[in-house]
């Protein structure tokens, strides 16, 4: 398969990503009161109503003003919706536009964006930037989902035609998702290839490592899982803690997972705003990476280093399963991009599915969901790789090369487009209310 045909290239068919998106921006706000667009001050979310007019700032910013030349729409956009120039604490104390005003703004940007594209196929530089703030609105609507969990606020009402919850429950369900995969040493060749359609600067340039043997689930750390961590006091174990896990732990005065509670003689998980049994063959999910660590001491475990991830999504064995071959997949199951029998992706089920499910979705050593349902946290810190050049929106990695782990795979709120075997996510270690989770090593 054409690695192109995963991205249109043709005006109409960018215009159509472009409509998705800020649809489904809309969709995910337009339910929610003026108090809630705005909601309360606190470090981990942004106010909502600042934020959808970020989105689409960002896209006048990049692809009217940036690639096309235009002159800006609003005379003080910079001074409301610049995430570089304003400090996060600051976003509740601006004069922003009231909410019709704002949607009016994010409507205006998408119709002149559209407008562009329906005259004609774009150029290279055009094409590109649609894209980067295609992807970039993406990103957003992921965290805007997760800030309603942060604050409690209904499930997200989504008119698509998505996936049924429970579908893709039966897909291969069974012990097969269970276990560990072997996986052969060898050379790979981690990163993004230069003839990939669109990358982000922190995917560039594939680069040929060695890597040894190993062995990592077939499946994320369920919720039944992680309860026994809990259930034996793990966090009250100082031997299970790194010293800075330890550390955030007496600051946080955690003693569960973040939306977790006792409800008689089991456990109960806040689920938006409503609070539902624990969903035991689910992944557990919002946990932080010191909280994995600390999992995985307490199973005798470790987290898989991001280069271990990638091999065992996209690598596939030579012909005597000996050693890594030098064919690399762009997707774990190949190259087809994703479909609701592959990867619980899009929203679709309203949330996470059974480790179980999804067996079409296998990667070449039989692990299953590594794109999709849950982020896997990684043991590795976030960092360049060698040569590394920053694109044009220079603030979307480099800033964030110190202090930040890994991620892999997606999770249950992502876009499909958006991924592949090569994309990396990064978060601060303490952060526990992004949709994280992990699947482990064999030590």
């Amino acid at each position: 398969m054409n690695r192109d045909a995963a991205f249109p290239t043709r005006g109409a068919a960018l215009a159509e990503w472009v409509r998705d998106a800020r649809a489904r921006s809309l969709e995910l706000v337009s339910d929610l009161s003026d108090e809630e667009l705005l909601g309360p001050r606190l470090a981990i979310v942004n106010p909502l109503l600042w934020e959808i007019g970020h989105v689409a700032w960002f896209q006048e910013r990049w692809v009217l003003r940036h690639a096309l030349g235009a002159p800006p729409i609003r005379a003080d956009a910079d001074a409301l919706w610049d995430s570089i120039a304003i400090a996060h604490d600051a976003r509740w104390d601006l004069a922003l536009p009231a909410r019709e005003e704002t949607f009016a703004y994010v409507r205006a940007v998408r119709d002149r964006v559209l407008e562009r594209l329906d005259a004609g196929d774009p150029n290279a530089k055009l094409r590109y930037f649609v894209l980067l703030t295609v992807f970039h609105e993406d990103m957003h609507t992921e965290a805007f989902t997760y800030t309603r969990q942060t604050l409690g606020y209904a499930p997200p009402k989504l008119g698509f035609g998505g996936v049924s919850p429970g579908a893709g429950q039966d897909a291969g369900a069974g012990s097969a998702a269970l276990g560990d995969a072997r996986v052969p040493g060898g050379r790979f060749s981690l990163g993004a290839r230069p003839e990939d359609p669109f990358v982000f600067d922190n995917e560039k340039w594939a680069h040929a490592v060695e890597v040894a043997p190993f062995a990592i689930a077939r499946a994320a750390v369920t919720q039944a899982e992680y309860a026994e961590f809990v259930e034996v006091g793990g966090y009250a174990r100082r031997e299970w803690w790194s010293d800075a896990g330890w550390h955030w732990r007496e600051g946080e005065a955690a003693e569960l997972p973040l939306y977790w509670r006792r409800a008689g003689g089991a456990f109960e998980r806040r689920r938006f705003d409503a609070w539902v049994p624990l969903e035991c063959d689910l992944p557990v999910l919002h946990v932080s990476w010191f909280e994995a660590e600390a999992y995985c001491r307490f199973a005798g475990r470790r987290l898989p280093t991001e280069l271990e991830w990638e091999v065992a999504a996209a690598g596939e064995p030579d012909d005597d399963g000996s050693r890594l071959a030098p064919r690399k997949r762009r997707l774990p199951w190949g190259d087809a991009p994703p479909d609701p029998t592959r990867a619980r992706l899009d929203w679709s089920g309203g949330g996470p599915a059974s480790v179980h499910a999804y067996a079409p979705g296998e990667s070449a050593f039989g692990c299953r969901q590594m794109l999709g349902n849950v982020w896997e946290w990684t043991s590795s810190d976030f960092g360049p790789y060698p040569g590394f050049v920053a694109d044009p929106y220079r603030e979307y990695s480099e800033p964030w090369f110190r202090g930040h782990k890994v991620l892999r795979g997606g999770c249950w709120a992502t876009r499909g487009r958006l991924l592949r075997n090569t994309w990396r996510n990064f978060y601060e270690p303490h952060r526990r209310d992004v949709w994280s989770g992990l699947r482990t090593c064999a030590r």
